[in-house]
């Protein structure tokens, strides 16, 4: 009888980190984390609403549970999401700072008090339900935002957040007193307290260095005399906000259009936010998340109209907590969002919370918001600033972004309409940025296949490789692979070329078709890793390039003998150079720890990993040619090529 063959157990697949579901403990502690870091931002807009158009003080308490409440709901929907509503990552959702100017004019147009507050409930639920249906067109922009956008838009958002940090840390808004010492010594220590817990503990205690940072700042500041809590004795114990608690909304057409300019302008900054996020937590979006995060912010515009709140949008200064604690569950910001729900229906909690001194909230604020700032930096490290055109992008936006942020009465100067644009580094900033990367990447440039660009000779079409001679040909793309030009002749004798890739497609084959003895000939021509000869271009421009992608031209003398150690001892070994597609790795520890592990592979397998990794590089210099004739087809936008199908 035959013996039955059991099926192999399918191996589950393993959760991204994003989706692990942490348990109830952590999840409640690195949640109260999230509100604590989050609370002053999310009650500064109804603090300056109500103060601008003259709600009473009863009022403003209504309106900061009514916010509170809706934040919960709007942050649960953004991370937890369900049908094509939310982009289930840990954002926090807050109320956005673009729309109080606009928000301000709203109301005193409509008369000031309840009744121009009923008018700008009126154009936020619109302006929630135009964001809502055009979220998946706004998808579709996707390719607009290489790395070159968001890296920028992500440094200008941590940059331009530092200022709220410090204006916290010397008193607040209300009370500013940068002579003050005891403002600054709790700013200070509270952020060196949270740098000390990051140095000196591993794991959980290191995740909550902000919320201890917060708790120990507040409780010293309670025992000199300078946190207070009052407030909490004379705060009800529940309050629920009803839906139109001020009244049934009104709608002005001036004001609607007014408030729909605000969401698309916050539209950026959620995309933005998205990105940022994305690259912490090690997670591809695509333009299906983008629209899934738009709805989001929609859906949770539209609810805060209904519920006496306001537009909502990604909250950027959680995404620096998520990078700081390097904690990417989701389900941590869902948990942050259960306690706002009940925060907005319990004011003495509330009032607690309302308690922290600003300068102690200031110090935590530093460390996270300049955490914001750094993954920008990150982000632009993949940028190519060889290209000129990218050098300007980045600068004219900084510099623009910094003009407001240094000089927000700058914005007076303007129309009351543009005022919501010139009202925000970051809205300039970032609206900048994608410009510019229009003008110079998308614009201007002739139709048809370019696919090289030559300095000083202009593009060349696709008809004119197929019309090439060989000496052209070789001296158009020779520099695709190190010293001799065989697998570029090789590439050749393919033509005629339907696209550009069949072009690519021919190097590789090429490369891969040729005998072992030119194979390794070509190998040995591949400069060292980290070496001076590449740092000060006598390898050649494309070399240079490449390996200045993860700062190999710029070695410390102990990291240049560290990779002088490692390659010796590799070529020793194989009697070619550690080939390595330095475009590919994240950092120079990568390169490493791969150099380390191929050293232990046999003869036979590096030759073969060794010419893996010089058609990747190939690849890359391939694109950078495209890149310089037509950069819509550059290597920046390579990683959305699948968005635009």
């Amino acid at each position: 009888m035959a013996r039955s063959v059991s099926a192999p157990t399918p191996r589950r697949k393993r959760k991204h980190p994003v989706d692990e579901l942490l348990p109830p403990g952590k999840l409640a502690v690195y949640g109260v984390q999230h509100v604590l870091a989050f609370y002053a931002g999310a009650v500064i807009v109804p603090i300056l609403l109500a103060g601008a158009i003259g709600l009473t003080d009863q009022q403003l308490v209504h309106l900061i549970n009514a916010d509170l409440f809706t934040c919960g709901i709007a942050s649960i929907i953004q991370s937890v999401g369900f049908w094509k509503v939310g982009v289930k990552l840990p954002l926090l959702q807050g109320v956005t700072f673009t729309a109080v100017s606009p928000m301000i004019a709203i109301g005193l147009a409509a008369g000031g008090g309840t009744q121009g507050l009923v008018v700008i409930y009126g154009a936020v639920i619109v302006a929630g339900l135009f964001t809502f249906l055009i979220a998946p067109y706004f998808g579709r922009l996707i390719r607009f935002f290489p790395p070159v956008v968001t890296g920028t838009v992500i440094t200008i958002i941590g940059i331009a957040l530092l200022p709220v940090a410090a204006l916290d840390a010397v008193g607040g808004g209300s009370s500013p007193d940068p002579t003050n010492g005891r403002y600054l010594a709790y700013a200070l220590g509270t952020l060196a307290l949270i740098v000390l817990i990051q140095r000196v503990f591993r794991g959980f205690m290191a995740t909550i260095a902000v919320l201890v940072g917060l708790v120990v700042g507040t409780l010293v500041a309670w025992a000199l005399g300078d946190a207070h809590f009052s407030a909490v004795g004379e705060s009800a114990w529940v309050g629920v906000t009803t839906p139109f608690y001020f009244g049934w909304p009104q709608f002005s057409v001036a004001a609607v259009i007014s408030m729909i300019v605000v969401m698309m302008i916050t539209a950026v900054e959620t995309t933005g936010d998205v990105f940022a996020t994305a690259e912490i937590v090690d997670k591809k979006v695509g333009k299906d998340d983008i629209a899934r995060a738009l709805r989001a912010d929609g859906l949770a515009t539209t609810l805060g109209g209904i519920l006496n709140s306001f537009p909502y949008t990604c909250f950027a200064e959680n995404v620096g907590l998520v990078r700081l604690t390097r904690v990417k569950s989701r389900y941590v910001v869902a948990a942050a969002g259960l306690f706002m729900i009940i925060l907005g229906l319990l004011p003495k909690a509330g009032a607690i919370v309302a308690g922290i001194p600003h300068p102690v909230l200031g110090g935590a604020a530093l460390a996270m918001f300049a955490t914001v700032a750094v993954v920008g930096v990150q982000t632009l490290a993949k940028v190519d600033f060889n290209d000129h055109r990218n050098i300007v992008i980045v600068g004219t936006s900084l510099g623009l972004a910094l003009l407001v942020t240094a000089q927000p009465d700058i914005a007076k100067a303007v129309p009351p309409w543009a005022q919501i644009i010139l009202g925000s580094g970051i809205t300039l900033g970032s609206l900048t940025a994608i410009l510019l990367n229009v003008v110079f990447h998308h614009v201007g440039r002739s139709r048809g296949p370019a696919v090289a660009g030559t300095p000083g000779h202009g593009d060349i079409r696709l008809s004119q490789v197929n019309e090439m001679s060989k000496d052209d040909f070789v001296r158009a793309f020779g520099k695709i692979f190190q010293g001799p030009t065989w697998a570029v002749e090789n590439a050749y004798a393919q033509r005629p070329f339907t696209d550009t890739h069949a072009l690519r497609t021919a190097f590789q084959d090429a490369l891969f078709g040729a005998t072992p003895e030119q194979q390794r000939d070509l190998m040995t021509h591949y400069p060292a890793l980290g070496s001076q000869a590449v740092a000060e271009g006598e390898a050649g421009e494309m070399s240079a390039r490449d390996q200045e992608a993860v700062g190999l031209t710029r070695l410390a003398d102990e990291d240049h003998e560290e990779f002088r150690e490692l390659t010796s001892e590799y070529e020793s070994k194989f009697g070619f150079p550690l080939i390595v597609c330095v475009r590919d790795v994240r950092d120079r520890n990568q390169i490493l720890q791969q150099g380390r592990t191929r050293l232990h592979n046999s003869p036979t397998q590096e030759h073969a990993a060794a010419l893996i990794e010089i058609a990747k590089i190939a690849g890359h210099r391939f694109d950078d040619l495209v890149a310089d004739a037509n950069p819509i087809h550059t290597a920046r936008t390579q990683r959305y090529e699948n968005l635009q199908n």
